[in-house]
């Protein structure tokens, strides 16, 4: 480790946001302070452990920036993070965001279940966020059992099975009365703020109704009903004397390690929790907060008020995220300030045990593998493997791990030209496509490549480094005859000497599996679309937007072909254009 006094000692005592660099310069942390110089003296003074320790010997250098609020340096700091995305900085592992329901405004309304929330356009109702996905499902399978809302998302042109079954008014042919539709939404909308009353009182008379009809499955259907709502909405109840709606935080901390509990109130109710355990760097109230901005960013909508514990700083908060911030002294929601505490407490009993051993197993595995290698530190990896159909339509499929553990945002799907017929084919495109980006300063380099497969990949993937003037390790998994990992082979085709027991070969094996997984699922959601759907999305350069545009203009994969290079480029790129009626014509 190296002596940072003298610079230590030039440090301001002012508010800022600091960096921390390694070896090649590259940013490994990014953090804020109230008083710069004694954070900073505070990494090289104490004694440090675990991943805390990792990031001390891996700082070669450090920088500041200097600001005049505190308020700023939170607001630098959250930008360089996401600018550098640096390695010790907190990663939510879970990519993804809770379940909304949605009533839509729309002339007739329907009712998801939605995701993105974020990125929604237009005006529309939402409830949640549902932690419980199957909870949030069954609700709107429910409501649309009760109302015959539009279910179709574009309007048929004739009446369907859902109107044949009094599930639907069918608007796509009459003209509904608007106030019956607006009576409906309104009594959706209040079962979802909490007042189930309303569609339990409409599935009791629809029970008794069959029960009279000597209908006793489609009454124990309805009871069946009865008895979800009762557990998704009745036992979530919270003894607030109004319909309160706001999100509580707290947290406990012991041995580098936070546990953050987050409680989601909405018209008093507990509609979920959410629970995390992270392995710590800086104070436990820093990372908190540096967790919520980034869980907030992610995982949905901002609740309209945040209820935190007395330690945080409220008016940061506040202004951060434009939301009331506040901490009870007592009452009823300061029970649940301290009862989120209880439960941050009761999460890091349960997972503790089993989190330092498989972070103990992580390290000494990466330590082995450095060590093999002849590396300082290997952190992050990336892992290859391809999909095709019978020898065609091939695609590649990344996965990135840091640290062993998988960073799912940074997974990759590469869709490959029509002419690669072979798995080495499919590999050179795979990593020229990847690591041109890598070369062009586009993308990060990773610490390690590791392939599927052995001397034959790792010839075609040190070609393709080669052409590129790169210089990044690789290691191969080489498979035996009934195709299972066997041995690890290096870029100059020699065999490590890994035992097959180790922690190593575990987390590689786990890796290569999850690859596998991942390019054969991308494979299989491409022909889950159809068989024309299918064809366009294995063709590069088409996605969503442009195959939707392609079949509302043409309509089938014929008419595709008979169009002429102008009608197609109306909709797409001339050389997106060229590959397709390459396809089309193969």
């Amino acid at each position: 480790m190296k002596d940072f006094k003298e610079k230590l000692a030039l440090v301001p005592t002012k508010p800022g946001s600091y960096q921390m660099k390694n070896k090649d310069g590259v940013i490994i942390y990014v953090g804020k302070a109230k008083n710069l110089q004694r954070r900073l003296r505070s990494y090289f003074t104490r004694t440090v452990t675990g991943k805390t320790k990792m990031l001390v010997e891996d700082i070669d250098d450090f920088e500041y920036i200097v600001t005049s609020s505190e308020l700023e340096s939170l607001i630098l700091e959250i930008n360089l993070i996401k600018k550098y995305d640096p390695k010790y900085n907190i990663l939510l592992r879970d990519d993804k965001s809770y379940p909304y329901i949605e009533v839509t405004n729309d002339k007739y309304p329907q009712v998801r279940v939605v995701r993105d929330v974020k990125r929604k356009k237009r005006k529309t109702s939402l409830f949640g966020p549902y932690p419980n996905a199957h909870a949030a499902k069954r609700t709107v399978e429910i409501i649309n059992r009760i109302y015959p809302l539009r279910k179709c998302s574009n309007m048929k042109k004739d009446l369907c099975l859902y109107y044949h079954i009094h599930e639907c008014l069918g608007y796509c042919k009459y003209d509904i009365d608007k106030n019956q539709i607006n009576e409906m939404t309104e009594e959706i909308k209040r079962f979802l703020r909490g007042d189930s009353s309303i569609i339990t009182d409409k599935i009791k008379d629809k029970m008794n109704e069959a029960s009279e009809n000597l209908n006793y499955e489609k009454a124990i259907d309805y009871k069946n009903m009865l008895v979800d709502i009762n557990t998704t909405l009745e036992k979530q109840k919270i003894d607030l004397t109004n319909n309160y709606s706001f999100d509580v935080v707290n947290y406990y901390y012991d041995k580098n390690y936070l546990s953050i509990e987050l409680f989601f109130i909405r018209n008093g109710l507990l509609f979920g929790r959410h629970n995390e355990i992270i392995n710590t760097l800086d104070d436990p109230i820093e990372e908190v907060v540096e967790y919520l901005i980034k869980f907030y960013d992610r995982k949905g909508l901002l609740p309209k008020e945040l209820v935190v514990s007395d330690e945080f700083d409220n008016e940061l908060l506040s202004s951060y995220f434009d939301i009331k911030v506040y901490s009870p002294s007592k009452g009823k929601i300061k029970k649940l300030v301290d009862l989120a505490r209880e439960n941050a407490l009761e999460q890091y009993k349960l997972k503790i045990e089993t989190i330092e051993n498989d972070d103990k197993k992580r390290m000494a595995a990466l330590k082995e593998l450095s060590e093999l290698l002849g590396l300082d530190n290997v952190s992050r990896m990336e892992s290859f493997d391809n999909s095709h159909l019978f020898g065609t339509y091939y695609v590649g499929g990344m996965v990135v791990y840091e640290d062993f553990l998988p960073v799912k945002d940074d997974y990759r799907k590469f869709k490959l030209d029509v002419s690669v017929k072979d798995d080495l084919g499919a590999m050179r495109e795979v990593l020229y496509r990847r690591y041109f980006k890598v070369l062009m300063g586009e993308e990060k380099a990773p610490d390690l490549i590791v392939l599927d497969g052995g001397k034959n990949q790792i010839t075609v993937c040190n070609e393709i480094l080669d052409s590129l003037h790169l210089d990044i390790p690789l290691i191969g998994l080489v498979k035996d005859d009934r195709h299972r990992t066997n041995q690890i082979m290096d870029k100059n085709y020699n065999i490590l000497d890994v035992k097959k027991d180790t922690n190593l070969f575990l987390y590689l094996t786990r890796m290569q599996d999850e690859v596998h997984r991942f390019a054969i699922s991308y494979h299989r959601n491409i022909k889950a679309k159809g068989a024309l759907s299918s064809r366009l999305d294995l063709i590069p350069g088409i996605g969503e937007v442009r195959r939707r545009e392609l079949l509302k203009r043409f309509g089938s994969l014929k008419k595709i072909k008979e169009a002429t290079m102008e009608e197609l480029c109306e909709i797409i790129p001339e050389d997106v254009a060229n590959k397709l009626i390459n396809s089309l014509e193969d």
